[in-house]
């Protein structure tokens, strides 16, 4: 990514796709900062969610903004950056557009049983498997008209990564 011209690039999907995971490595490659969306919701959402109770488009509105706001302040000082964030639906990636109105987005796409063996395992997350269904419901994945790039979750993190880094240069404005 150029300093001259900050990009920001939204690593989406549901959870245990693997976001953060390529968001950090995808950020670390690209010499940009990186952003984990999850830290940026108030303390009655991570409430709701850590209760197994799936939020809804009005709790998600105040979390979107504040993700918007600091995009926006992220190249305003000239710094590409990298998100984490599940931007499931078409109106939330609007919002997020908002604050990075030429961001890139790269879809974690995959199976129920895939995320939901990750969730499994998962530990040190307030994010309950049980939510996973009102997720996967709740997806809108992204339009042609969005270009985003879609990739399968189930790929090795390595693999991931070299198939973003080279779909984001192939597909650069």
């Amino acid at each position: 990514m150029s300093a001259a011209v900050p990009q920001t690039i939204v690593v989406m999907g549901v959870c245990g796709c693997g976001k953060s995971a390529l968001g950090e490595r995808l950020a670390r490659a690209q010499g940009a900062n990186f952003i984990e969306g999850d830290a940026f919701h108030p303390p009655q959402n991570v409430e709701r969610m850590a209760a197994g109770i799936a939020l809804t488009d009005d709790d998600r509105q105040g979390w979107l903004e504040a993700l918007a706001a600091e995009l926006a302040r992220q190249r305003a000082a000239g710094h590409s950056t990298v998100l984490a964030c599940s931007s499931l639906k078409r109106s939330y990636r609007d919002v997020l557009r908002k604050g990075a109105p030429a961001a890139r987005w790269v879809h974690l796409a995959g199976s129920r049983d895939l995320f939901a063996s990750r969730l499994a395992t998962r530990q040190g997350h307030y994010m309950p498997a049980s939510l996973l269904d009102s997720q996967l419901a709740t997806l809108e994945a992204p339009g042609p008209d969005e270009h985003a790039i879609t990739l399968d979750a189930g790929a090795a993190p390595d693999t991931l990564l070299q198939s973003a880094l080279a779909q984001l240069k192939a597909t650069a404005p």
